[in-house]
Order: structure tokens, then sequence, then C-alpha cells
């Protein structure tokens, strides 16, 4: 006869996915990759719509796991774990693909897309290690911030030649990735700057949404 089930046997891994929290991180994710499928093909007013909504899901994401009463210390942790790895591909590898797809996949670019990953994933490794300084402020600045300024800068893409602003995408990002692993104190944005997140978003959205019409 089978033993019986334990209480303190593992939790199935799917059984995870029911989580609210994580479902609201896997819509980022899904974002994530449409944001890279469409930079692949070159369609960057789409790329970025599914990279600032990326971002907003991943602001979502902590706000609903704070709310939600009920969940217990393994959710959490697995909520934590998944945060951070779809963190790598959203605001890492998306915007490194980004920028060798503007790049039309030059191995000039290949250098730069990779810092962005690697200061990525220093950055995020740090972070699950050490947290926050305090309760609102980073130890250098969020990935997230990256993406946010990244799509703001592709609302002037087209107004100078495609080399030329392929060489400030470049010079931005590696700015911005030297941000991330900076010794320097940035403030974790909360509270009514996810009301100014999702206005930005929708705003964004609906400009880039604009431009993909007439791509």
């Amino acid at each position: 006869m089978a033993a019986p089930h334990s209480s303190d046997s593992p939790a199935s891994i799917l059984s995870f996915a029911k989580d609210l929290p994580n479902i609201c991180s896997l819509a980022g994710l899904l974002c994530a990759v449409v944001a890279i499928y469409y930079a692949v093909l070159g369609i960057f007013p789409a790329a970025m719509i599914g990279l600032i909504w990326a971002v907003f899901f991943d602001w979502s994401d902590g706000i609903i796991a704070r709310r939600l009463k009920g969940r217990n210390d393994k959710q959490r942790e697995f909520g934590g774990q998944l945060d951070s790895l779809i963190d790598i591909v959203s605001f890492s590898i998306c915007p490194a693909i980004v920028l060798l797809s503007y790049g039309h996949f030059s191995p000039w670019f290949l250098p730069g897309a990779f810092i962005i990953v690697a200061t990525g994933v220093l950055r995020l490794s740090y972070f699950n290690v050490f947290g926050l300084v305090d309760k609102s402020t980073y130890m250098g600045l969020a990935l997230d911030n990256n993406i946010i300024i990244l799509v703001f800068a592709f609302l002037f893409n087209g107004l100078i030649s495609h080399t030329a602003f392929s060489i400030f995408i470049y010079i931005l990002l590696m700015l911005l990735a030297a941000l991330n692993v900076a010794p320097i104190k940035t403030p974790k944005f909360a509270g009514r700057w996810y009301y100014v997140l999702l206005a930005y978003t929708v705003i964004l959205s609906a400009i880039f949404g604009w431009q993909w019409y007439s791509f």
C-alpha cells in the first residue's frame, strides 16, 4: 500500500503558477517575449510596447503580493525567485536583443549586448543577496529604470539617421549598465509612482501603437 501523502511534501511546480502575483509576473514575461519577437523582426514600436508593459507587470506583481493575504513563506520565496529570473529576460536579455537588432546584428554590437546582460545578472545577484539599502533605497540603478528610459528614447527614433540613433542607443545603454552596478544609492519608486507608471505605459503604448500602424 502506498505511503500516505506527507504534509511536508513539496508542492508541485505548476501549483505556484496559480498564485496571483506569479500570474502577473508571467504576464510580464509574455510581454518581454513579445518584445523580443518584434525586436528581432525590426518592428521597434511593437517591441517598445511589449517592454513598457513588462515593466508595468513587474511593478504590479509586488503590489499584489503585498496586499494578498494567506500566502505562505514558500509562496513568497518562490515568487521572489520567479520575479528575479523574469527580470533577467525582461530587463537584460530583451534590451540586449533590441540593441543587436537595431545594429543589424553587427559584431560591433556584441560587446554592448554582453555588457547589458552581464551587469544585469550581477546587479540582480547582488540584490538577491543584500536586498535594499533601506526600505526605499537601492544600491545602483534598478534595471526597470533602464527600460523606462530606453522606451522614452525610442520616441525619437527616425528623427535622425539610423546610424546616429544606433550610436546614441549604444551609448545610452552602456551608461545605464554602468549605473546599474555603480556604488550609488537610488530611490525605489512606489506609492503614487505606480499610477504615474500606469499613465506613462498607456500614453506610450498609444504613441507606439500609432507608429506601428504607420510602420
